[in-house]
């Protein structure tokens, strides 16, 4: 769209819309056609990253018991499988699917309530916008 961007993080309607967080618009029957879109964009993009979790963790099941190594180990084991992990998906390494049993989907800790309207940032709402009307001019999908 003609505007660089930086790197974003997703979140979903209970955190703070930031610069650095996309969060869907308030799901109400005002939303646009384009709203409505960016927030299915949105979700979809989300479930893309469960299933990357959930393959990296069942990989790399190491992961799924990390209260066994030291808290100082803890960051460099993580980033090491999400390293090893990339190369197996560049390199079509298979994926056994018998890996996900006993993997379940974690639902992650998240805010219980919406963060208040102070904490939002008014450029981001131009971060929102903007990312909007790239979905809108890629067309469905």
């Amino acid at each position: 769209m003609g505007k660089a961007q930086k790197y974003v993080l997703l979140g979903d309607a209970t955190y703070p819309l930031q610069d650095w967080i996309l969060k869907p618009y308030q799901e109400d029957e005002n939303l646009s056609q384009r709203q409505l879109q960016f927030n299915y964009r949105l979700k979809r993009a989300h479930s893309v990253i469960e299933n990357a979790f959930l393959r990296l963790k069942a990989r790399w099941q190491i992961l799924l018991k990390c209260d066994d190594c030291s808290l100082e180990l803890l960051p460099t084991l993580v980033l090491a499988c999400c390293i090893l992990h990339n190369v197996c998906e560049a390199h079509d390494n298979p994926f056994n699917e018998e890996w996900l049993e006993g993997t379940e989907p974690t639902e992650l800790p998240k805010p219980c309530q919406p963060a208040p309207a102070a904490m939002e940032d008014g450029r981001a709402e131009q971060v929102r916008e903007l990312m909007c009307q790239y979905f809108e001019s890629c067309g469905e999908g």
